[in-house]
């Protein structure tokens, strides 16, 4: 996770790089168990889809802007990590961004198509 601070091939890099994974992987614990609570009461209410379609969609939706905003601040903004470091890392990271996009478009379209929504 901090490779670009501290190499993880010393004992104290890789118990700084363990560290920051295990508070990463916390980090998405705690919102995934948000976002389930958020997505339970939603799904009370009546006046929201309740079709498939919308929820791929919406997922994809949300994976794309988590992957490009994840890759825009990590990979260009903080330089943390990169997606695939040395030659070309920045094509690498370009592609990252694309792919969240694209995701996201993706979703948006299949939202849109829903006649239900």
């Amino acid at each position: 996770m901090f490779t670009s601070i501290e190499t993880d091939q010393t004992v104290v890099g890789l118990e700084l790089n363990t560290l920051g994974d295990g508070l990463f992987h916390l980090l998405n614990y705690l919102l995934t168990l948000i976002g389930i609570g958020l997505l339970w009461r939603v799904n009370l209410r009546e006046n929201v889809s309740h079709s498939t379609s919308v929820f791929i969609g919406s997922l994809l939706m949300g994976a794309g802007l988590f992957d490009f905003f994840e890759g825009l601040i990590d990979h260009q903004v903080l330089g943390i990590h990169h997606v695939k470091p040395g030659p070309n890392e920045l094509a690498w990271d370009i592609g990252f961004l694309a792919l969240g996009l694209g995701l996201f478009v993706g979703g948006w379209i299949v939202v849109q198509t829903d006649k239900d929504h």
